[in-house]
């Protein structure tokens, strides 16, 4: 395996996404869920080999990307993907609405999950939902999926949940039993589940990822898969995205979509993300062992300079769910986090009022920034 070097901060800094142009400059964007390598070189070459046709119109099939992403599912997770069953539109998050906005009546509730990536609190009502939520249970060692409350959640009347799979902020990867027994009740409830899958490509070494369509009858009949190449291979920017059925009853719901719906995806995210799961496997276990080695240096560093802060180390991706509780700084750290240290976290309670005194941070960048950034919240 080749290493994957972070670009430098003055390239970095000439970049002009999100992460990048949200702060001054001295200020180290440790926050949204970009990373700081080089794009895949096969990805890149795929992009502008269609700049240079010309090649930039309106997308055509999603069949190779169908085909793409079914043969990185067996080599990965060994997951037998039907090509014919993966439709495609701009990101995970248009997927998750306009498949809710198939399976509710209006006011319907749907369950989350939290703390949960923020949009989740958006998107329900977007699709004409109700957010209802039923926490994560925590043991005080691991999170898990509180099946009685989301039971109680369905038996009320619940008729979907959106589930985090591996889970946002917290790099948990669901366990097959949790899967298979959350399969379990959608049936008995005759509700929907939606997984989001965006993060599992970047599932660490010895963790086991199971996609919730492969794990059961049950599942395959009651859900629907969303996911992308944008976070594995940090190309967000391209807008393309996977909504993927397993059923009859699934796939009457993809098919119940607008044209627009599909038509929507972006004519080179469609290319790139096809050479990200033909051809970036070698770039992915290079950002995947570089992640691991910063989740290593993170736990260090927090013991040697923060050591009031819990860090757990997360199972998948590079997001790292930070306790500031036990330093006292009130229910949005990141606030003192950036003001006193310059540094830009996520506030955790924008996840759910169980992230009041966390923060998030982003791992997926040099060994140099991170040592800087720990160095700077010691301090403050």
């Amino acid at each position: 395996m080749t290493d994957l070097t972070c670009d430098p901060l003055e390239a970095l800094r000439a970049r002009t996404s999100a992460k990048w142009t949200t702060f001054p400059g001295d200020v180290l964007p440790l926050f949204v869920a970009e990373m700081d390598f080089p794009i895949a070189a096969p990805i890149s070459e795929a992009i502008i080999a269609r700049v240079l046709a010309s090649d930039t119109g309106y997308v055509g099939s999603p069949a190779p990307l169908g085909a793409a992403f079914a043969g990185f599912a067996a080599r990965a997770w060994g997951w037998q993907v039907d090509p014919a069953r993966v439709r495609t539109t701009t990101d995970v998050s248009v997927a998750i609405v306009e498949t809710l906005r198939r399976v509710l009546d209006p006011g319907d509730g749907v369950i989350i999950t939290p703390p949960v990536y923020p949009p989740f609190f958006d998107l329900v009502p977007e699709a004409g939902g109700t957010v209802v939520e039923v926490p994560l249970v925590d043991d005080g060692a691991a999170h898990s999926l509180d099946l009685d409350g989301i039971e109680a959640a369905f038996a009320a009347g619940a008729r979907a949940l959106l589930l985090c799979n591996p889970h946002n902020p917290l790099g948990l990867v669901h366990s097959r039993a949790s899967l298979e027994a959350l399969a379990e009740l959608a049936d008995r409830y005759d509700a929907t589940v939606v997984s989001d899958e965006i993060h599992a490509p970047l599932v660490h070494s010895g963790i086991r990822f199971h996609p919730f369509l492969s794990v059961s009858d049950a599942a395959r009949d009651r859900g629907v898969c969303v996911t992308s190449a944008s976070k594995g291979w940090n190309i967000a920017g391209t807008k393309c995205a996977i909504i993927l059925a397993a059923s009859d009853r699934g796939m009457a719901t993809l098919d119940s979509m607008p044209y627009e719906v599909n038509f929507r995806t972006s004519q080179l995210g469609l290319h790139a993300s096809v050479a990200a799961f033909e051809q970036g496997g070698p770039w992915l276990d290079a950002a995947v062992n570089a992640i691991e080695t910063s989740a290593d240096l993170m736990h260090e560093l927090i013991a040697r300079h923060l050591p009031g802060v819990v860090f757990r180390r997360p199972a998948a991706s590079y997001l790292g769910w930070l306790d500031f509780r036990p330093l006292g700084w009130g229910d949005d750290p990141s606030i003192r986090a950036l003001e006193s240290g310059r540094v830009a976290l996520n506030a955790g309670h924008t996840f759910g009022r169980q992230g009041a005194g966390f923060a998030r941070i982003n791992l997926a960048c040099s060994p140099e920034v991170l040592a800087e950034a720990v160095r700077r919240l010691a301090a403050a």
